[in-house]
């Protein structure tokens, strides 16, 4: 049996990282959130967390400030996911996978 979460927060549920494919990582990351009325699951500061549902139905994926300190958010062409791209030139793809 899975334990209460307080109201407005997330946890990650399952983390699985697959580096078999040279300079390239792929992680899916499965998250639990307890949101309040009128949020959803999301990604704020590369971590699970609620957010404002109208972001999610818009796929205005920057407006949750998805990004670490320091990374550029942009979204991808299709809006399927965003990158969040640091000065060195590193670039993280994140797209969404329902079930």
């Amino acid at each position: 049996m899975s334990r209460q979460l307080a109201v407005g927060t997330c946890e990650i549920v399952t983390l699985n990282r697959d580096s078999s494919v040279p300079r390239r990582t792929i992680d899916r990351q499965t998250a639990r959130c307890a949101c309040r009325r009128g949020q959803i699951a999301g990604t704020t500061r590369a971590r699970p967390a609620c957010v404002d549902a109208r972001i999610v139905r818009g796929r205005q994926w920057c407006e949750m400030a998805p990004c670490l300190e320091g990374e550029v958010c942009g979204l991808l062409f299709n809006r399927s996911g965003w990158t969040c791209t640091k000065g060195s030139g590193r670039i993280k793809t994140v797209t969404l996978y329902k079930e």
